[in-house]
């Protein structure tokens, strides 16, 4: 499993909460941030998922 993967999911985890304590104190600023963090998290997931599925088509 490719670092990508596991550092994005985590990321967008961190995201949630960001978003989740934004929504919960209504500060929309933190709200927005969160949800740019679980985005780039998702994203950075889907980076390492394609990496992985380079490596085992080149085994």
């Amino acid at each position: 499993m490719d670092k990508d993967r596991i550092e994005g999911a985590a990321r967008s985890v961190k995201g949630s909460i960001k978003e989740a304590a934004g929504k919960l104190t209504g500060d929309t600023k933190t709200e927005a941030e969160g949800r740019g963090e679980k985005a780039a998290g998702k994203v950075q997931n889907s980076i390492g998922g394609a990496k992985d599925a380079v490596r085992d088509a080149l085994k």
